[in-house]
């Protein structure tokens, strides 16, 4: 498989960790609101609730290793989630700032910042992506009879811990390079203020056309150069008392999201929506909604922005730069609010009892705003530029429904080429993530019709069918059981 390719894997395979992070903002935003003046210490409850939030905060790392091998596994067997686990521990036991002390023969004053840091979501990725590899190649392995016992899964451990040595040796001598590579990166950006948040937005959603922004995020959400945000932000008065929260500040690389899903794309899904032919606007009016919910209520854009990524690319890039200068507007008013899954109107409520939340109902107001100027600025390009938005200028596609959705899926397959050309499927919360044998039997005109809104080439053998919230893991079912007939 080419390198962006098994990066969009990688990426879909993060989800699975990064799922955890509602429980923990919900777990947290209660005990806030039980307490908001104690923040636990005037409340046993709402003590217990943040506390276990932070355990799954506090742990990131180490859910990053086990949730990547265990995403990334063949057959998502929870063998591969323990050798993401062993593998995890290994290396950063040899590489805790005693043991690298020891190994290398110095004091403990002397060891390199780096070590400080190895037990980080960076490396977790690294180490879910190592375990995932070993259980994919040497999970089926059968040993000779002496060692017939050490067969098949029961070897993945052994073969994890081995490469976890081997790596750890590795990163001794290249980690320390590594994370100052990537503090002089969220460095330069963090030092940058109000500006360095605009563009990580600007970035983050750039890059989202290709499904990388899940590499982008880590850095400035987590603790890979000590930014850390959205942990710091969800630790609330713990935070401002270790010194790692710091009001008005902690928070800047999240809190101009929300004027954008919770009211920007919204406004977009408006001016889509007047703009489309009157024959097509009941079924875009329905389309729009249901995406327009999802953005204003859990921070889920991905319906509503991949419905005009590729058929407008001169709005994404727009949304793009406005969704970089929410942030800079944000972060320069220190209007301040978090989120531990996305932008939405629930992490808002959740996140506003959080003494770290400074100002946030102003970001309702830049969210107005915003709602004004999407509308307007897509309203105006689309019908300047005579933009082919959904439901204009063409008939609308069909629609899948839990009657029909056996039908499609076998048009799905005989437009990609048939089962012949299928080599793997797999989706993620929007798309059908396929390697193909032969790109070009897959008839991108054919696949439109039926529903799609777009088609994404990935490398030589990637394609990415652009299907809908709810409507992809339908289909993707389906297509797995016509091709094991």
């Amino acid at each position: 498989m080419n390198v962006l390719g098994y990066m969009q894997k990688v990426g879909k395979a993060l989800m699975v960790p990064v799922a955890t992070l509602p429980a923990a903002a919900i777990l947290m935003g209660i005990g806030y609101w039980l307490d908001p003046v104690g923040w636990g210490a005037e409340s046993v409850l709402a003590a217990f609730l943040i506390k276990s939030g932070g355990a799954i905060i506090d742990n990131m790392a180490i859910l990053f290793a086990v949730g990547v091998a265990f995403g990334l596994s063949k057959d998502k067997n929870g063998s591969a989630a323990l050798a993401g686990f062993i593998c995890f521990m290994v290396i950063t036991t040899l590489l805790s700032p005693a043991s690298v002390a020891q190994l290398i023969g110095v004091d403990s004053g002397e060891v390199p910042a780096a070590f400080g840091k190895i037990s980080n979501q960076f490396i977790g990725i690294v180490v879910g992506i190592i375990s995932a590899e070993i259980y994919n190649r040497y999970s089926s392995v059968e040993l000779p009879k002496a060692l017939a016992f050490f067969s098949g899964k029961r070897l993945v451990p052994i073969l994890t811990s081995i490469a976890g040595m081997g790596l750890a040796f590795v990163l001794l001598y290249i980690w320390p390079m590594i994370y100052d590579a990537l503090i002089i990166f969220g460095t330069k950006l963090e030092s940058m203020g109000a500006l360095g948040a605009g563009l990580f937005g600007f970035f983050n959603r750039l890059t989202l056309t290709i499904g990388m922004h899940h590499a982008l995020y880590p850095v400035f959400w987590f603790d890979v150069v000590g930014i850390n945000d959205i942990p710091n932000f969800l630790g609330g008065a713990q935070s401002i008392a270790n010194g790692t929260g710091i009001p008005g500040k902690t928070g800047m690389y999240q809190a101009g999201f929300f004027p954008i899903m919770m009211f920007g794309l919204p406004g977009a899904a408006l001016a889509m929506y007047h703009c489309a032919d009157k024959a097509n606007r009941d079924k875009v009016f329905s389309i729009m909604l249901a995406a327009a919910m999802a953005s204003f209520f859990t921070g889920i854009t991905e319906p509503l922005e991949f419905s005009f990524m590729f058929l407008a690319p001169l709005l994404y890039l727009l949304h793009a730069v406005l969704t970089g200068i929410s942030l800079y507007i944000a972060a320069s008013m220190e209007w301040m609010a978090g989120f531990g899954f996305s932008a939405g109107f629930v992490d808002m409520v959740l996140s506003s009892q959080n003494p770290l939340a400074t100002q946030w109902y102003m970001l309702i107001a830049q969210g107005l705003v915003f709602f004004v100027i999407y509308y307007a600025v897509f309203r105006f390009v689309i019908v300047k530029f005579n933009l082919k938005t959904p439901g204009r200028g063409e008939t609308q596609n069909t629609k899948i429904s839990n009657e029909n959705v056996g039908e499609i899926t076998l048009d799905y397959i005989k437009a990609l080429g048939g089962k012949e050309n299928l080599l793997e499927i797999d989706n993620c919360i929007t798309r059908l993530r396929l390697t193909v044998a032969d790109t070009s039997k897959v008839d991108e005109g054919r696949i439109m019709q039926l529903g799609a809104v777009g088609v994404v080439p990935v490398g030589k053998q990637g394609i990415q069918v652009i299907i809908g919230l709810g409507t992809v893991d339908k289909v993707a079912e389906q297509m797995k059981l016509a091709m094991a007939r």
